[in-house]
């Protein structure tokens, strides 16, 4: 990746009486930044940034985000007319290869993601060693983790070609993985992909298809899970994405990096978020409760939290939450559902915080995982497997996140520094002195 940082300005540090300049840079979008590289060497001293939420760890031509203006861009493109116009293969070429395709590459791209979503023959036989009741994403860190064991000639990073291979490999053989470990948690016989269905549609087909009966694809369903994968795409340097890259700096295999992106994901305060907004739903039970809620929500004091409204990053409305309501809706008016009791909470209970003056004034409006929670609940999908859906899409941001790093010639293997408070050096003392 050829580096496009450009010097505007220094800045200047004094400490100790001594004076170092060190370079500014201009961004394309977003904060200038000041480079501290050589700031250790020239001061003997480090930055201190927990969380590294005011740090810059690369640098990336992939994803932007303004969160106080609510954009999120993906080369450049709108999240929402990517979502509402493109579909999940071509947004996903997007972000590998910086443009949209042409027909032909487009074509090209297809067939060779196509081409690879079956899995190695002994694959299935490591489904075997989980328990039945394991955690499908415990499943997806183990067999994700394992394809490096199964293709070995995808795994040198320093050969493009490869690099190239492991990348359709990693992209195609995802939704077969994941819909292997759904059925092998509920106990269903494995459905293989097929070549004449598109990706989603083969997804939704692998899932949800038994060999008693054929499986009738439902264009509504399917376009509204295509949103939700596109949607989740890629989101910059969050925890996952930047647990990617670490594990990628020293040179581990691409399957091994992806393996260590999903068990990062797996946490609760990042790819949890949907499925404790369903919860959420499933504790105020009805209707008739949501008042009680409300301002339970309202008292400082109270611990309880209304889950999907509101975001760390997005200080105005989530931009995907836009797409994400009105697909979750079209869900609903399809399957005609909205009779279900936790439906018409979700429904009730986002009509309150898009009109009650505390909710508005606080900018708690209902984000991505409110909207992707419900639906995914409406096309079928339990609970369990909410984060494995997110991980699904996301592989296509870490992967591309991963070859960027890879291609940056100023990348250098992760090394984070830390400010020492433990005890300063001192002599050992025998068992009988101490």
């Amino acid at each position: 990746m050829k580096s496009d940082l450009n010097q505007i300005s220094t800045a200047s540090i004094t400490y100790n009486g001594e004076t170092t300049e060190v370079p500014v840079f201009k961004a394309s979008e977003g904060p200038d930044v000041i480079d501290i590289r050589k700031l250790y060497g020239a001061t003997d001293i480090f930055t201190f940034d927990p969380g590294f939420t005011s740090t810059a760890s690369c640098e990336s031509k992939i994803t932007y985000i303004d969160g106080g203006a609510g954009v999120l861009l993906y080369r450049g493109y709108p999240i929402d007319q990517l979502a509402e116009n493109s579909d999940f293969l071509e947004v996903a070429y997007l972000l590998l290869n910086a443009e949209l395709p042409d027909r032909a590459e487009r074509e090209r791209f297809d067939t060779s993601i196509t081409r690879h979503t079956m899995v190695h023959e002994q694959l299935k036989n490591f489904y075997s060693g989980f328990r039945r009741d394991a955690h499908p994403m415990a499943i997806m860190v183990g067999v994700v983790g394992a394809l490096s064991a199964f293709y070995h000639d995808s795994t040198d990073v320093h050969d493009p070609v490869q690099r190239r291979i492991a990348i359709h490999r990693m992209i195609a053989k995802m939704p077969t993985i994941a819909a292997m470990a759904y059925k092998y948690s509920i106990g269903q016989a494995f459905v293989f992909p097929r070549n004449d269905l598109d990706y989603t549609s083969n997804f939704m087909r692998m899932c949800f298809a038994v060999s008693a009966e054929e499986y009738e694809i439902n264009p509504v369903l399917c376009d509204a899970l295509d949103k939700i994968f596109i949607l989740h795409m890629d989101h910059e340097q969050n925890a996952s994405t930047s647990t990617v890259r670490l594990a990628g700096s020293s040179g581990a295999n691409p399957f091994a990096c992806i393996a260590a992106g999903i068990a990062s994901l797996w946490g609760p305060a990042h790819g949890g978020a949907n499925e404790a907004a369903l919860n959420m739903l499933e504790e105020i039970g009805t209707i008739d409760r949501i008042p009680e809620f409300i301002e339970r929500a309202k008292d400082k004091s109270d611990p309880f939290r209304l889950m999907g409204f509101g975001h760390r990053v997005y200080k105005n409305y989530d931009p995907r939450a836009t797409v994400m309501r009105k697909a979750c809706h079209d869900v609903l008016d399809a399957l005609g559902i909205r009779e279900e009791p936790l439906l018409q909470v979700a429904m009730e209970l986002e009509r309150i915080a898009l009109e009650d003056d505390y909710f508005v004034s606080k900018k708690l409006y209902p984000n991505i995982d409110f909207y992707s929670g419900i639906t995914l609940r409406a096309l079928g999908f339990p609970s369990d497997m909410f984060t494995v859906l997110f991980a699904l899409a996301r592989t296509v941001g870490w992967i591309a996140q991963w070859r960027e790093m890879i291609e940056d010639p100023n990348q250098k293997i992760g090394r984070p520094r830390q400010i020492y408070t433990g005890p300063g050096q001192r002599d050992y003392l025998s068992l009988d002195k101490r």
